[in-house]
């Protein structure tokens, strides 16, 4: 996955700046983002303080990290159930 160039407090600070009155636009201008990185960080950290958000991310990571565990058990379990299932 494609890692952001901001940092999260750089995001929550853009964000802060949105909500204080600063139009879209010119946030976009001034940090050299598109309008819809802007959107979208809105819609998914829109409320959030810097301890949220980094818990979210850990969240994020742990989440990504037990569907690797998972992915990986669910391997190990059907290659000996295909070679019982086979005829020889």
């Amino acid at each position: 996955m494609k890692t952001s160039r901001f940092s999260d407090s750089q995001i929550l600070a853009i964000l802060k700046q949105a909500s204080n009155g600063v139009p879209v636009t010119d946030l976009c201008r001034e940090h050299g983002m598109s309008s819809a990185a802007f959107y979208k960080w809105r819609a998914k950290y829109g409320g959030m303080n810097a301890s949220l958000m980094a818990r979210m991310k850990e969240l994020e990571r742990e989440n990504a990290r037990l569907k690797k565990m998972y992915a990986e058990t669910q391997i190990k379990c059907e290659v000996p159930q295909e070679a019982l299932e086979k005829k020889w």
